[in-house]
């Protein structure tokens, strides 16, 4: 379905062309400084702590938010709102920056690449390491939605098929990402994150005629289109039906959300203590702004009150694509473009570059490194000609997967990735807060506890089993993260009381 106009195809390929110069020439300049697979995990430049903060809330907030979740909000209404664009957030940015501080000191300490190793270094267990550095392959999933949300603004605005955009997105991202890893990262998401921005504030002002009327009258017309978008619960979507599903189970998800490793371990890439405090102070101001771009579903919901556009249904993941191209005059519509662009690709590079360098550090190389060669240099070279092709491998896997996403969603991608994150971050989260702030602990309780998370989650997720007094299930994936994470907890720590006794004994 095409949306935009002869003009804005023709200026936003000729820009797309220019903006992939200017990022091959970021690339280059940091594959240049890349001698190691260490250089590529965490870079061997020094970056301002502003600069890392930008390059933090770029990731940490991604296609999901300025592509995918408004369509949530058109769907849905205030109910979205609440949960996507203020309990999850206030919930994530008070954890971030509780844990960052211990994160970075043990990290350090260890020289941690990824987060498996710091698994594995914590508890002294290479078994656990391993462990996590399979676990964190779900992350996979959310490459899937970045390069689905991709997909979809790109094939709008430069009409061009979803599969050859798609093919496209993957070869190239994927393709200088074997070569520049975090020297080249900081520099690229800080530029995105600079127009995610700019284009945070368009897209929030984009609808300022709504609201001629005052804040009721925006109101009145949400409710003349369907009075459930003003509600603060919503019994359409298995999303927000209560308040259980919108503020318990997000404040729970919020605070374990932290522990992805493109998000936790960027305070990694800070050189000295005195540069953390700027870090989270850019990262948390530029990620108030970014979380609060979902606000834009509801401006979209107004101009697409049946939610179809030319006759035809607008599908959730959609919304925003399609808003953008009919909102905007070509060359605002092309700098928006770009934002939306820069808010998945800022993303996707940090996810890419933790995924590979965990495949081929923490699982390669410890199940095949006696293969390698013992000389540093050598095994060195090694080890960045293996993660060049985990790299090839996992754009495959992403082809497939988010062709299947493109024609075959379950309401919209999200749901698909927040199943694979969710477990992820649900089965970390106890063994992450244990080794930041208990000094010694059993290796049997950040072990027992990861496994309860696993098989709490995907039991309640694929089960849809409910949860007593409330409205929510396991079909939602946060309900199922929140009772896994919960049950985690219990599990965890009881095992640890119970093993620190019978030490002590």
């Amino acid at each position: 379905m095409n949306t935009a106009s002869a003009d804005m195809v023709l200026v936003t390929r000729i820009v797309i062309g220019i903006y992939m110069l200017i990022t091959l020439g970021f690339v280059i300049r940091g594959a240049l400084k890349t001698k190691s697979i260490s250089d590529y995990a965490l870079g061997n430049v020094t970056f301002p702590p502003f600069a890392v903060g930008l390059a933090l809330s770029a990731a940490m907030t991604s296609a999901a938010t300025f592509i995918i979740n408004p369509g949530f909000i058109a769907y849905y209404g205030l109910s979205a709102v609440l949960s996507f664009a203020i309990v999850l957030p206030l919930a994530a940015m008070g954890s971030l920056i509780f844990l960052t501080y211990s994160y970075r000191r043990h990290g350090i300490a260890v020289k941690a690449q990824t987060m498996a190793q710091w698994m594995g270094t914590r508890y002294n267990s290479d078994g656990y390491k391993l462990f996590f550095a399979f676990l964190s392959l779900l992350l996979i999933t959310f490459i899937v939605l970045i390069c689905v949300g991709l997909t979809k603004v790109l094939a709008h605005a430069l009409d061009v098929s979803e599969m050859n955009v798609l093919i496209g997105i993957v070869v190239f991202i994927f393709g200088y990402m074997m070569f520049g890893g975090a020297n080249s990262m900081v520099y690229t998401n800080t530029i995105q994150a600079i127009l995610m921005l700019i284009v945070a504030v368009i897209l929030l002002g984009s609808g300022y005629e709504h609201f001629s009327g005052g804040v009721n009258g925006f109101i009145e017309k949400l409710k003349a289109i369907d009075p459930k978008l003003v509600q603060s619960t919503n019994d359409s979507s298995f999303l927000f039906r209560d308040y259980f599903e919108i503020i318990f189970t997000q404040v729970i998800v919020g605070i374990a959300i932290v522990c992805q490793p493109h998000i936790i371990t960027k305070s990694m890439l800070i050189k000295s203590d005195s540069g953390v405090k700027r870090f989270l102070t850019v990262a948390v101001i530029s990620q108030i702004i970014f979380f609060f771009v979902v606000f834009t579903g509801l401006y979209a919901r107004i101009m697409f009150p049946d939610l179809t556009f030319n006759g035809k249904p607008i599908n959730l993941d959609s919304v925003i694509p399609t808003y953008v191209v009919q909102e905007f005059p070509v060359y605002f519509g092309i700098l928006v473009v770009l934002g939306l662009i820069s808010a998945g690709i800022s993303t996707l590079e940090g996810l890419i570059q933790s995924i590979s360098t965990t495949a081929t550090v923490d699982i390669f190389e410890r199940l095949f490194g006696k293969y390698l060669p013992a000389d540093e240099v050598r095994r060195g070279k090694s080890l960045i000609t293996v993660n060049k092709i985990m790299i090839a491998v996992f754009g495959i896997i992403a082809v497939y997967l988010s062709h299947e996403q493109l024609t075959n969603p379950k309401l919209s991608v999200g749901i698909f990735a927040q199943n694979g994150v969710y477990a992820y971050f649900s089965a970390a989260f106890v063994p992450i807060l244990m080794g930041l702030f208990i000094k010694s602990v059993p290796k049997v309780a950040p072990i027992a506890a990861s496994v309860t998370a696993i098989g709490v989650h995907f039991t309640m997720y694929y089960g849809k089993l409910g949860v007593p007094f409330t409205k929510a299930t396991g079909e939602n994936p946060g309900v199922a993260a929140s009772m896994a994470i919960l049950a985690s907890v219990i599990v965890g720590f009881t095992v640890y009381y119970l093993s620190r006794e019978k030490v002590n004994a």
